[in-house]
């Protein structure tokens, strides 16, 4: 069996939390607010979450930050740019934008898992323009072209 290279993670702060999976087959790392005191989100308002940690995504690779669907759906807690994205070469803090959808306030208290980190492969494909491309069978048929089922 080989060998898995480990993800690196600073802490920056000495009350940051290490995330951790919540069970054995979760995909997702919880990330926790690194935060002094209890910060509370009015409807509508966006905010970003400072972790505590820095990471060393391995060459390859992205980390992904998603929601943590108990947030979103009990909340309406959710990621204020739908998905976050932590380059390779990215060494400094990993922070949270949040943003409150829902039409009551939220607090968030220290040390809170708002989050969820995911690492996925990435392809760095050169670019290049193109003055066609190839044909499939579905074409240019954009939103709803394969029916609504």
């Amino acid at each position: 069996m080989e060998s898995v290279t480990p993800l690196k993670l600073k802490k920056l702060r000495p009350q940051a939390v290490l995330p951790v999976r919540a069970t054995s087959g979760s995909a997702g790392l919880d990330l926790s607010a690194c935060i002094d005191a209890p910060m509370t989100l009015a409807p509508g308002q966006r905010a970003l979450v400072p972790t505590g940690l820095a990471a060393a995504i391995p060459a390859g690779a992205a980390g992904m930050i998603y929601a943590r669907s108990s947030l979103g759906v009990k909340h309406g807690i959710a990621l204020s740019n739908g998905v976050g994205v932590i380059d390779s070469d990215y060494r400094g803090e990993i922070s949270v934008g949040l943003c409150n959808f829902s039409s009551e306030p939220y607090t968030i208290q220290p040390g809170e898992r708002i989050a969820q980190l995911v690492l996925h492969p990435v392809l760095l494909l050169p670019v290049e323009e193109a003055d066609s491309l190839d044909e499939t069978a579905r074409g240019a048929g954009g939103f709803g072209s394969t029916g609504r089922n």
